[in-house]
């Protein structure tokens, strides 16, 4: 067993990475499908274990409905706090966020944009400060919406999204439990590397990114995680002009070349961003390693099924 991790030693990650952890300029968020978080190629680890400036988020699909509300967020480096309090036809929104000895705590006042959604990401109500009540009824409206130049002008500063989970429960009569899942505080300069229809190269971005959402999981749990949390739509999406094959093809099916694992997505384009090299190399050839035991132990299965 690993002293470290506690892991079997076979399948412990700590002593192949051979660097110490990369103080990466770039800062990584990473939002994990949380039926990622034990699988046995879950290079989200191999991430966790060799940069330090990097954030994970477990994300779970919507079930019955799931709320979200979203706070612009200006930093007071002076206060040691984040917060922020806009003024739009005569309605204020605020958010403040403190940092103390025991981590952050919190104060939220009525947010710039609230919505709910079900399942596969359908809107089913949202409110905002911008329009009239009878204007934004219709949900069909919600993608225009988020997406607006004046939408995006008073979050580019960066915002704080949460989400709560709405699970049904049935116990002779329809009822809701509300739990929180996540906040996240996206800072300035953020983009999600994502390749969506809008998405562009990393050359063609007109900021310096400063931090790098990921999306962790198979395609089809990564385009859920997309689609149930629309408020990644407000961020430039980003996509690697790679026809590199990923090294997960010898154990799972990849769409076309170019579809990268994840750590491989972070590893590339952050050095396409400007990031030293020096050690990066190094967990790819951690995640390689990892995809041999994989394939390995796929192959002494099969072993034993035909000798069976």
């Amino acid at each position: 067993m690993c002293p470290s991790c506690s892991k079997p030693s076979r399948i412990c990650l700590c002593t192949r990475i051979q660097t110490p952890s990369l103080n990466n300029s770039v800062g990584i968020t990473i939002l994990q499908h949380s039926l990622e978080q034990n699988h046995p190629l879950n290079s989200t680890r191999i991430a966790t274990l060799g940069l330090k400036n990097l954030n994970v988020v477990s994300v779970s699909d919507v079930n019955f409905e799931a709320q979200f509300a979203i706070w612009p967020l200006n930093s007071n480096s002076e206060m040691g706090s984040y917060g922020s309090q806009v003024k739009i036809n005569g309605s204020c929104f605020d958010y403040q966020e403190t940092q103390n000895g025991d981590g952050y705590s919190s104060q939220f006042g009525s947010g710039l944009v609230t919505f709910t959604i079900r399942k596969s990401g359908v809107v089913s109500s949202f409110k905002h400060h911008w329009m009239l009540e009878s204007q934004f009824q219709n949900p069909n409206n919600f993608d225009q919406f988020l997406t607006s130049s004046e939408v995006l002008d008073a979050l580019s500063n960066g915002f704080v999204v949460k989400k709560w989970q709405n699970k049904q429960l049935s116990n002779g009569c329809v009822k809701t439990e509300e739990t929180e899942e996540f906040g996240i505080r996206v800072p300035p300069g953020s983009a999600l590397l994502f390749p969506s229809e809008n998405a562009v190269g990393i050359e063609e971005i007109g900021f310096e990114v400063k931090n790098l959402i990921v999306l962790d999981g198979t395609w089809a749990k990564a385009k859920r995680v997309y689609n149930e949390n629309p408020w990644l739509k407000v961020m430039p999406h980003l996509k690697l002009d790679l026809d590199k094959m990923s090294l997960y093809g010898e154990v799972r099916t990849q769409p076309r070349a170019g579809c990268l694992s994840t750590i491989e997505s972070i590893v590339y384009a952050l050095k396409e961003l400007g990031e030293k090299s020096d050690g990066l190399d190094n967990l790819l050839d951690v995640f390689e390693s990892m995809v041999g035991d994989q394939r390995r132990c796929m192959n002494e299965r099969l072993s034993k099924i035909s000798l069976s």
